[in-house]
């Protein structure tokens, strides 16, 4: 008998969960990929990945201090 109540809650989860997901508010991919390419191309100048940056010191990933071997 409990293993037919924890299967009903676990049906009744799914349930509410399928629910919520279709309650999103959905868009197409072409929108969605167009908004991310206006966004990418506004940004650019910003991204140091595309464009460096303007010296070492703000450079997060440089090595810190050199590696030395005794």
């Amino acid at each position: 008998m409990d293993m037919v109540v924890s299967n009903l809650q676990q049906q009744r989860a799914i349930v509410q969960q399928l629910r919520r997901e279709a309650g999103f508010k959905r868009m197409p991919v072409s929108l969605a990929v167009a908004d991310i390419i206006k966004y990418i191309t506004e940004h650019e100048q910003d991204d140091c990945l595309l464009v460096g940056f303007s010296s070492q010191r703000v450079n997060p990933f440089r090595e810190k201090t050199p590696c030395s071997i005794l």
